[in-house]
């Protein structure tokens, strides 16, 4: 076993314990790559073809999908360590073009799994089948509240959610994020959401700096 089969066999054992037969931990240190993401690098863009699943073993990654009339975009969920893009496995599983965006929110680390091994993995291995149709519940059930939020819920709710949703994908309660990104992932207007932060921090909820939003409550 060589330097990088010891070191992805080292972070799968760390960062993903449920993946817990070790003919499978074998397979994802042999035929697995670590790659490394800076913040706002784009990881797999619209309309292309997925050619690798992410297992995230540090950092944070926002997926958002683009409306095709004007190509606004709108944020789906975050993802952090110990856990996969779900859609990424319909895209390579039908080998179709992707319908979203991940993106790096911080400087991150994924393994990548070829698609090659999609198939055999699921037939053999319980663990990884449990893994990947635990994936599918938890983030459909995040979509669910996404389109909860869209249909039903003020702007100023979705924004106290969306923070606490960043915050937890990468481990702490002060974000490195401007008015405008936010602005695009919930598909508003800067002046809305500026207008809002200045609310929260007035009651309590928040603290603003340059680029930087501290949360104070839970």
């Amino acid at each position: 076993m060589n330097i990088q089969q010891s070191e992805i066999l080292e972070l799968v054992h760390r960062h993903f314990p449920q993946l817990a037969e070790r003919a499978l931990q074998d397979e994802i240190a042999e035929g697995g790559q670590v790659f490394h993401y800076q913040a706002e690098e784009v990881i797999m863009d619209f309309e292309s073809y997925v050619k690798m699943v992410p297992l995230i073993v540090d950092g944070s990654i926002k997926v958002t999908r683009e409306d095709e009339r004007d190509g606004k975009e709108m944020i789906l969920y975050f993802l952090g360590p110990g856990e996969t893009c779900s859609m990424s496995f319909t895209c390579c599983m039908m080998n179709k073009k992707s319908q979203i965006r991940t993106q790096a929110v911080e400087d991150t680390t994924l393994i990548g799994i070829p698609i090659r091994y999609m198939d055999a993995w699921m037939s053999r291995y319980q663990s990884w089948k449990n893994f990947v149709m635990q994936s599918y519940d938890a983030k459909m059930m995040e979509l669910v509240r996404v389109l909860d939020s869209v249909a039903f819920e003020d702007m100023d709710r979705r924004l106290q959610k969306y923070l606490r949703a960043r915050a937890k994908s990468i481990g702490t309660r002060e974000l490195q994020v401007t008015h405008q990104e936010i602005a695009s992932d919930l598909n508003a207007s800067r002046e809305a959401i500026s207008r809002l932060l200045k609310k929260l921090e007035n009651i309590g909820e928040v603290e603003l700096g340059r680029n930087r939003i501290k949360l104070l409550s839970e």
